[in-house]
């Protein structure tokens, strides 16, 4: 089998390390957070630092960018408690230069999943902005949720669904989740069933120089 070197930024939870892992690829997360499983193959750190170590795939799946997408863009007009106007716009600029450093890494295959993006983060701010390559939904894939999610992709194709018939009963987990102090984290939670698509179907591609992949939680 093919064996790919692999980064998944941005993922405490040691999903899709593992799950990449099991297949015999040579995968490493890495994030802020310590992984909960307490795996040697985890960096803690920021993964922009790593990003010329000779990735074969880069996943990146929901970075810490919450400022970039539609569910907050109400709070660039009128912010939260606490909050400036001014401090919502410098956080729109930080998540939209990590976005940036993920999107032109030096790593020829790249993934970067997100939520839908409102239009100040791709006009102005985001370095080499392209359209996400496809919009999926969990359910599409075996688990019964739905949460929209985007993908950007460099050198890799869409994901193929496996499960073309919605189920009776679908769930929002994610947008459901009470308010906590564990939200954020709980949210960035990557499905399970996307994920073995991913390692299936991209896992499978011949190496080809630098793969970057960045996996959320």
């Amino acid at each position: 089998m093919n064996s790919l070197r692999v980064l998944i930024a941005c993922e405490f939870s040691g999903t899709v390390r593992r799950a990449f892992a099991d297949r015999g690829h040579d995968a490493w997360s890495c994030d802020l957070l310590p992984a909960e499983d307490r795996s040697n193959r985890h960096i803690i750190g920021d993964a922009r630092e790593i990003l010329n170590d000779g990735w074969d795939l880069l996943m990146v799946a929901h970075p810490p960018c919450t400022r970039l997408c539609n569910s907050g863009v109400r709070w660039l007009t009128a912010p939260p408690a606490g909050k400036t106007l001014e401090q919502m716009w410098a956080d729109l600029d930080e998540g939209a230069e990590l976005f940036s450093a993920f999107w032109n890494a030096p790593i020829e295959r790249i993934a970067i999943e997100n939520p839908v993006m409102h239009k100040h983060s791709k006009k102005k701010r985001i370095c080499n902005y392209a359209p996400p390559a496809q919009s999926i939904q969990p359910w599409q894939f075996g688990d019964d949720e739905a949460k929209r999610t985007c993908f950007w992709l460099k050198n890799l194709p869409p994901l193929v669904s496996t499960h073309r018939t919605k189920p009776p009963i679908i769930t929002h987990r994610v947008w459901r989740m009470p308010p906590g102090p564990d939200r954020q984290k709980e949210r960035s939670r990557f499905f399970p069933s996307v994920t073995a698509a991913m390692v299936a179907q991209w896992g499978r591609l011949p190496a080809r120089g630098d793969l970057f992949i960045r996996a959320a939680a």
